[in-house]
């Protein structure tokens, strides 16, 4: 058991309200516009004083983290040196390549933790943007807009703090790079300007076409979605997660009822 030294940090899963892709750069990346926010529930981490940075992963998906050593925890760990180590224990709850940033949520987790004890380093942001590219927002884990490979942030006008959040994984894993790839290159505009609830509602998911080619299952989760009484359904970043957003608890938990079995839900509020 964990002795009374020890912290814990909720890495909130993350959501693209909207996610515009503009063009492909020369470096491999591609530069977008995202409106990021995040739900109140994700994996949990706990960590506490040791020798040397340590992780032990357990949870319902723990077995697809395959090698704890290259896990991305390791690496935030290895982002911010410290005099001592910190024994983390990741309880996976997240699916893995589905769309919710949950490495990128581990990391910025991480962050929050090594903060809390040890305080950051000036140059912190730049550290984790070289863990990913959704690094830095993860660490705030606020609604906020996304820039260049997503890692330029702007503070989000947030009006949608506290609404109800339906998400829902075929569970089917779905890589990010080859989604991607199968981008059809077309600049459709840029993403809208307003508050979050306008950008969402005007914006779109321009991966979700190559999504769909790679994993069909997401077009049922789509449509799942859209026979309840959420007013916003979407993929959520290169997928194979799908989101919805609803006026009321109850709107939610009804949808949720009414999933496949099969299917990974998680039922939350956008923080």
């Amino acid at each position: 058991m964990l002795g009374p030294m020890s912290l814990h940090e909720t890495a909130y899963a993350k959501i693209n309200l909207a996610l515009h892709v503009r063009r492909r750069r020369e470096d491999g990346y591609h530069e977008l516009e995202t409106l990021f926010a995040f739900v109140d529930a994700g994996d949990v981490l706990t960590a506490r004083p040791a020798p040397r940075d340590e992780l032990r992963v357990v949870g319902e998906f723990a077995g697809t983290l395959s090698d704890p050593f290259g896990n991305i925890v390791m690496k935030a760990l290895g982002a911010l040196p410290r005099a001592e180590g910190l024994a983390v224990v990741l309880e996976k709850t997240l699916p893995v390549a589905a769309g919710l940033g949950g490495g990128s949520a581990d990391a910025g987790a991480v962050f929050r933790l090594i903060e809390r004890s040890h305080g950051w380093p000036e140059d912190w942001a730049a550290r984790a943007a070289r863990l990913g590219a959704d690094v830095p927002a993860c660490v705030g884990s606020q609604t906020c807009v996304g820039r260049g490979t997503g890692t330029e942030l702007e503070p989000g006008p947030d009006d949608l703090a506290g609404t109800p959040v339906l998400l829902v994984n075929p569970r089917v894993p779905l890589a990010t790079a080859p989604v991607f790839r199968g981008w059809d290159g077309v600049d459709r505009g840029p993403m809208p300007v307003g508050t979050a609830r306008e950008i969402a509602l005007a914006g779109r998911n321009d991966l979700e076409a190559s999504a769909l080619s790679l994993c069909p299952e997401i077009g049922a989760v789509l449509a799942a979605l859209r026979n309840t009484a959420a007013w916003l359904v979407r993929m959520s970043g290169s997928g194979a997660t799908c989101f919805a957003l609803f006026g009321s608890e109850g709107e939610r938990d009804a949808a949720a009822a009414a999933m496949p079995a099969g299917w990974w839900t998680l039922a939350g509020k956008l923080r």
